[in-house]
């Protein structure tokens, strides 16, 4: 090999393998996975390919949460808020999931760079969102991680929600679990507190991502669990209108979903998505 062959070398991607998948570009990391844009060796169509970290390969309890997001995913998919499940199962032993590759960014990213596709966009936004969240309750699920990192928007504002992990079957009533999962800031009391729940903990969730979405802070900003919980307990937020001038219904809304007593915040997401398009549809 010459100068010239060994620099135009250096200079091209380094390519994966993963069974028959081409692992092109990894797009997202998180604790327990990674997604890559994958392409299919043999149709040549491009791919979101999750897959299980390599050092969790032998992981009981990552490979079972895995899974049930997996099998969750593969019941709600098909509608148009939800990222779409093609398949999922392991090559080398090691969990995968085949999902539509839709060129995205989430709604943390949005906020963190004050992006034009969410002021352009919040009212769809927030209505997509809430209207996957509705699907998924609908569909006798709980996500019970609903967070802006797990909504990914489209350049002209179309929502797609993922990652089911941590998802639950949705209780007939109120139910305490074994496991607490969740990020803590999108967290109501009763979760908090380790008491009851049911799908309700989505909704509080959808209205701390809501209120960052109009204001660019969290409703109840806090280093952990305990200071969090203690500033919703006081009541301690601020309206989002003293942030953003945003429609008086809007904040309502936002703010019935925050209510710290549970049978005080919305019972149902349907009803949020009703009094969203009302709201913003005028």
């Amino acid at each position: 090999m010459d100068y010239n062959e060994l620099i135009n070398a250096q200079d091209k991607p380094v390519t994966r393998r993963f069974g028959h998948f081409q692992l092109d570009e990894q797009i997202n990391t998180g604790g327990m996975a990674e997604i890559w844009v994958a392409t299919h060796e043999e149709n040549r169509k491009t791919y979101a390919l999750r897959k299980l970290h390599d050092s969790l390969k032998f992981n009981f309890l990552a490979r079972k949460r895995f899974f049930r997001g997996c099998d969750v995913l593969e019941k709600i998919s098909g509608h148009e808020n939800i990222v779409g499940h093609i398949e999922h199962g392991k090559i080398e032993n090691l969990p995968y999931m085949l999902m539509d590759y839709v060129e995205s960014s989430n709604i943390k990213q949005l906020i963190s760079r004050v992006d034009d596709v969410l002021s352009e966009n919040v009212a769809n936004i927030l209505i997509d969102s809430a209207t996957a969240i509705e699907h998924v309750h609908e569909n006798g699920f709980m996500h019970l991680d609903v967070k802006p990192e797990n909504f990914l928007v489209t350049r002209n504002g179309h929502v797609r929600l993922c990652d089911f992990d941590l998802a639950l079957e949705r209780p007939e009533k109120p139910k305490k679990f074994s496991k607490n999962p969740g990020t803590p800031s999108y967290m109501p009391p009763e979760q908090l507190q380790h008491q009851e729940i049911d799908h309700r903990v989505d909704i509080f969730a959808f209205g701390v991502m809501a209120y960052e979405m109009v204001t660019f802070h969290k409703p109840f900003p806090g280093e952990s669990p305990d200071e969090i919980l203690r500033k919703q307990l006081d009541n301690m937020i601020r309206p989002p209108h003293e942030y953003n001038q945003i429609p008086a219904d809007l904040e309502k809304i936002i703010l019935k979903c925050l209510e710290r007593d549970i049978d005080r915040r919305y019972p149902f997401m349907s009803i949020v998505v009703r009094d969203l398009k009302d709201a913003l549809y005028l």
